[in-house]
């Protein structure tokens, strides 16, 4: 006996029904998965009438991670070089998040030091900037122009630099842990941070001139995959997605968790500047935006860990660690503001083990790529190249 899943079932008759309803003068196009312009192993199944894209069909599960059976097999501190993994051009967010909700569970949450909250933040502002290279890097490959990726790469190789000093990893870091971190950052990276920071705003400032402002850039991405603000609240979308469509919706302002209650920063949203609001160019301008408010936020953290904060012989980023991480039964979920949206993990606990019952992971990638078909009627194939590239997401986090 075939036991069989009825919503599989469901979807893939309406996917047949899709194929079926082509007419004979439209083409099926697959686009990855490993096409360059699809980010990663996604493919798409476009029905087209010669260049105009009527349907798109995206097909996930190329990179199926399996995190959630991960963490349903292994103790909270095993689990966290697995999220890592998920999205991992932003390895210090999935972590902050996947730590803080297992430390408000356990009830310790309150008695983490201060200097351990101010170097997480730091070093997830960190990754945030440099997972927004990435994206403003690679669209602009999307778009066609080579130099913006290279001076991405170029600076981000800095920050990589950085985190690889004081982890001992370049890209799944594993150094936010529960209670703690894995060590206090090495002697003189707080001034090695600060001149990144003094050498990258110029940097900043030449990218703007030479891809943000750009007219042919701008002809592009302006007015091209509009999204309704309704709409993205709709599908679920988060983070720079959903604030280009013009809600100032953040994380790290609505939940005020760790250290960013006591950091001023803005909340950048689209505006319409180029086109419409919530358009292509708004999402890419959302991204330059918040890498300068990261900007704002390192310097603070640094000021702090340098003056009040600052190391001493005797502090230890481990002393909370508990020894036994067995929290109380409970349903809990938690959520940050990862570099792509709100990231979150629901935990069920049965209070007996260190092993959760239940992990679910709700990555942003997910939702954001979910609205794609809803942004693409009626656009050119050149045109859902720029649509999928100003979503950022990171397939890890998709096939979770």
């Amino acid at each position: 006996m075939v036991i069989t899943n009825p919503k599989y079932e469901e979807a893939l008759l309406r996917y047949n029904k899709k194929i079926a309803a082509a007419s004979v003068e439209d083409m099926v196009l697959n686009v990855g998965p490993q096409h360059p312009s699809t980010h990663g192993v996604l493919r798409l199944e476009l029905i087209t009438d010669g260049e105009i894209v009527k349907e798109v069909i995206p097909h996930i599960g190329y990179l199926h991670r399996c995190f959630e059976k991960h963490a349903e097999s292994l103790t909270y501190q095993q689990t966290i070089p697995f999220t890592d993994r998920m999205d991992y051009l932003a390895s210090m967010n999935n972590s902050h998040a996947f730590v803080m909700g297992v430390e408000r569970m356990m009830g310790i949450d309150k008695d983490i030091p201060k200097r351990v909250e101010y170097i997480r933040v730091l070093v997830c502002e960190l990754n945030r900037i440099a997972s927004h290279l990435i994206a403003i890097g690679t669209y602009g490959i999307d778009i066609g122009a080579f130099t913006p990726f290279l001076w991405c790469f170029r600076d981000r190789e800095h920050i990589m630099g950085m985190l690889e000093w004081a982890s001992g990893s370049r890209m799944l870091y594993n150094y936010i842990w529960v209670g703690g971190l894995f060590y206090d950052l090495p002697v003189g990276f707080e001034e090695r941070c600060r001149d990144f920071v003094e050498y990258f705003k110029p940097k900043m400032v030449e990218l703007n001139q030479l891809l943000t402002d750009n007219q042919v850039f701008i002809s592009r991405t302006a007015n091209v995959g509009v999204l309704p603000l309704d709409v993205a609240i709709n599908y679920g979308c988060s983070g720079p997605m959903l604030r280009a469509s013009g809600l100032k919706w953040d994380l790290r302002r609505i939940d005020n968790y760790s250290a960013y209650p006591e950091i001023d920063f803005e909340i950048p949203i689209g505006q319409g500047l180029m086109g419409k609001v919530g358009d292509c160019w708004d999402r890419y301008k959302v991204r330059v935006d918040e890498i300068e408010q990261s900007l704002r936020i390192i310097e603070q953290c640094l000021d702090r860990l340098q003056k009040e904060l600052k190391r001493t012989p005797d502090f230890d980023p481990r002393a909370k660690m508990p020894r036994k991480t067995i929290p109380k039964a409970q349903d809990y979920y938690v959520r940050c503001e990862g570099a792509k949206g709100e990231l979150g993990f629901y935990f069920i606990t049965d209070g007996k083990s260190e092993i959760p019952t239940r992990v679910k992971s709700r990555g942003p990638s997910f939702n954001n790529l979910s609205v794609l078909p809803e942004l693409s009627k009626g656009v050119l194939i050149a045109d859902l190249i720029a649509i999928v590239g100003s979503i950022d997401f990171v397939l890890g986090e998709v096939d979770r």
